[in-house]
């Protein structure tokens, strides 16, 4: 029996929607990916950030702070000053802020970078002591950090690279049995004055910060 016109009407029809699906469907699938992918790479960051749980304020202090190390009391320099063998030596920066040198005698360090130390020391030097004097600093030994509270040997200790809190507790002996786990206070200078605030474990210390682990009460 041969197929009536209208049945092969049909079946074009049928046809033609079933290519429409194909055609309208394939560009749809690839679009939804691109979309995640963008927006996995847009949070990543953000998610992986240690500071992100952290206080507004003490991560603003942080970004507006960046920059070169800064001088205090209990850093050791050694301080180069070339050709001058009797100027050359390692030199503390005492209670009050400042070095001692022969024939200039004390420089405030307090606040500065060791470029802009050096800049200073070389001024001095020049007026009157040496003609083009060329002179560098770097940092033998930072200042210690102190942690207190609930570890288990509370006091000063020797600053270390890029430790961080968590590290800090593990130096001190590690959290008592009452130690709240969580976070810990930290107070850091800045040049306007201390700033203290609650961070995670995972914050990276500074040199002169006082690590504050706090007691639970449950």
């Amino acid at each position: 029996m041969r197929p009536s016109l209208m049945s092969w009407i049909g079946v074009g029809l049928i046809a033609l929607a079933m290519s429409g699906c194909m055609r309208t469907t394939a560009p749809q699938a690839a679009a939804p990916r691109a979309d995640l992918d963008a927006l996995a790479y847009r949070t990543a960051p953000a998610a992986m950030s240690a500071h992100a749980a952290m206080p507004a304020t003490l991560a603003n202090a942080y970004a507006a702070t960046e920059g070169p190390y800064r001088l205090d009391a209990g850093d050791r320099l050694r301080i180069v000053v070339f050709g001058q063998e009797g100027l050359t030596n390692t030199y503390a920066v005492d209670a009050g802020g400042s070095i001692t040198m022969p024939l200039i005698g004390g420089v405030r360090a307090k606040g500065l970078s060791p470029a802009e130390l050096a800049g200073v020391i070389a001024a001095r030097l020049k007026k009157g002591y040496i003609r083009e004097p060329h002179v560098a600093v770097e940092i033998e030994s930072y200042r210690p950090f102190f942690i207190l509270g609930e570890v288990t040997a509370p006091g000063q200790y020797p600053y270390v690279p890029n430790m961080t809190a968590e590290s800090a507790v593990a130096i001190a002996g590690g959290f008592t049995p009452r130690a709240q786990r969580e976070n810990v206070k930290l107070t850091r200078t800045y040049p306007a004055g201390p700033l203290t605030s609650m961070v995670p474990l995972a914050t990276t210390l500074k040199p002169g910060d006082t690590v504050m682990v706090g007691e639970r009460w449950f």
